[in-house]
This record gives structure tokens, sequence and C-alpha cells, in this order.
């Protein structure tokens, strides 16, 4: 696990709580964006990162994880609960935000919430990614709420009632009998028809359309 934070008091609040959710993982430490770039070969498992370091933004990281195909979790752990570094972490791939306004053991409890597909999620954060869904308005004419239900195919409705539930894209290929790269390119067409950036953004996304729950077999 990899936690980059530029405050020492912060890194070892981060990496208590990593350790609390997974004692078995090693966690090594990095105070820059220059530090944590040498830090990812081989890729973490989980990234605990920081937006506002000394030498750019944290979201370098996750840009550079996302980029070489890593499957690093990526979290963005940090006191900006603004929609000016919310939504670009989680464009850049960012699978949680969580802020620092809570014990370490909440902290502990939401990370190991990844391992049943729950995006660790401050419940402010989780509130304004609502909000923003419901303040959107509608495409195209139809009716309220429908329109990018509409823009998928009942496949992609299939997928996207899956990855809603917490499932891999392996799991999702396996369970609608598909093979890895039909299954992720139709997660692909997903995110691009519904505008979305991580796999925490489809869930809210999910949930919204109302394909969490649904038998999608």
């Amino acid at each position: 696990m990899l936690v980059l934070d530029d405050l020492a008091a912060s890194r070892a609040w981060l990496s208590a709580a990593a350790k609390a959710a997974f004692p078995a993982a090693a966690v090594v430490e990095a105070g820059t964006v220059a530090q944590a770039l040498g830090l990812l070969q081989p890729a973490p498992d989980l990234a605990l990162v920081d937006l506002g370091l000394p030498d750019g933004s944290g979201i370098e990281v996750i840009a550079a994880l996302r980029g070489a195909g890593a499957a690093t979790v990526c979290v963005v752990a940090t006191v900006f609960d603004d929609d000016a570094h919310l939504f670009p972490a989680l464009r850049a791939g960012a699978q949680g935000y969580v802020l620092k306004d809570q014990s370490r053991e909440p902290l502990a409890a939401m990370l190991l919430g990844i391992v049943d597909g729950q995006p660790p999620l401050s419940p402010s954060i989780a509130r304004r990614l609502l909000r923003q869904f419901q303040a959107a308005p509608p495409a195209a004419a139809g009716a309220p709420g429908e329109d990018d239900q509409e823009a998928l195919t009942a496949r992609e409705r299939e997928v996207l009632g899956l990855i809603g539930k917490g499932l891999t894209v392996p799991a999702v290929a396996q369970a609608l009998g598909l093979s890895r790269h039909t299954c992720a390119g139709y997660v692909k067409d997903i995110y691009r028809k519904l505008q979305v950036g991580s796999r925490a953004e489809a869930t809210l996304a999910a949930t919204r359309l109302g394909l969490v729950g649904r038998d999608a077999r």
C-alpha cells in the first residue's frame, strides 16, 4: 500500500488506518509527487493520495497508475471537499474520496469496505455527488431521469447494474457469459455514454438509474 501526504502526522494517520484495515499488507510512504512516482513499481494494491503536495497534485500519481494499467485502488484523502478538487480526481481514476475529518477507525472501516466493492466516500462527499446528479438537466427530451438509461442498451444496463453491485470486470464477464475483452468494451461505452470516469461515479449512476438491486442475469 502507498500513502502519499506531505505532512508527517497525516501520513502516520493514513498508514495506521490502512494497517488497521489490512494488517498483513506492507505500507510505503511518500511526501511528494516525485517520491510517489518512484514507488509505483511494482504497483501498490491500494494508494491513499493527498491532493495538495509541494511539487504538484496527487492526481498526477493517480493518472500515472491508470495510464500504466495498474489495478491499484486509488483513494483520495484530503481536506478539500469542493467540486474543483472532487471531480477532477474522480475523472483521473480515483475510486474513493475521504476527508481528513475523522478518526482512524471509521477510515479503516471504509477502506475495508473495498473488499466488498464499496467505494470509500465520506458522507458529505457522497451527498455532494448525489446532488450533482440530481441537479443535472436532462440531455434530451423525454421522461425526467430516464435519458441516460435510454442511451444504454439492455446489455449495457446489465453490465452497469453488476458494476453498481461492486463486481469487478472479470466477475461481470463471468456472470454474463462474456469474454473479459468484450465486457471491458461494454464498460468503456457505458463510461462514455454516462460521462463518468471511475467505478465510484458508475456506482452512483447505477443507483440513480435504479439498476442496483435488479436481477441482471
